[in-house]
């Protein structure tokens, strides 16, 4: 995630826990849902395993924008906000399956691209 701010660079890789990601449905209603097998892929990237999405999934294809909250091991919060891309095959697929838990489906993933950064009410990005 090279072209994200050095500061996100290094919250992400002091992460803990579960993230939080949040989709929106076409009837406006939101969804958010804990997530632990996330990634960084190429420069402005997360990639989300979907292992048992059901609302969304629905939301990521009917063209859902979404966010994706994390905490630091310091508690300090980062939220990325941006565009969905679904894969069930090629490159972004091929490499959620090498870190997915094998215990998980991996029937998809998710790849979010990072259009904004915020921590708390400043935008990083």
């Amino acid at each position: 995630m090279k072209n994200l701010p050095e500061s996100v660079q290094i919250a992400w890789a002091s992460r803990e826990g579960p993230a939080v990601l949040a989709t929106v449905g076409v009837d406006g209603q939101p969804n958010a849902i804990y997530v632990n097998s996330v990634r960084g892929f190429g420069d402005d990237t997360l990639v989300v395993a979907d292992n048992y999405f059901h609302k969304t999934r629905a939301n990521i294809l009917a063209g859902s924008k979404g966010a994706l909250v994390f905490l630091t091991k310091e508690r300090k919060s980062y939220q990325f906000k941006g565009s969905f891309t679904y894969h069930t095959a090629g490159a972004i697929f091929d490499d959620m399956k090498t870190w997915n838990p094998a215990k998980h489906p991996g029937r998809a993933a998710a790849a979010l691209k990072v259009e904004q950064v915020f921590s708390g009410a400043e935008q990083l990005l």
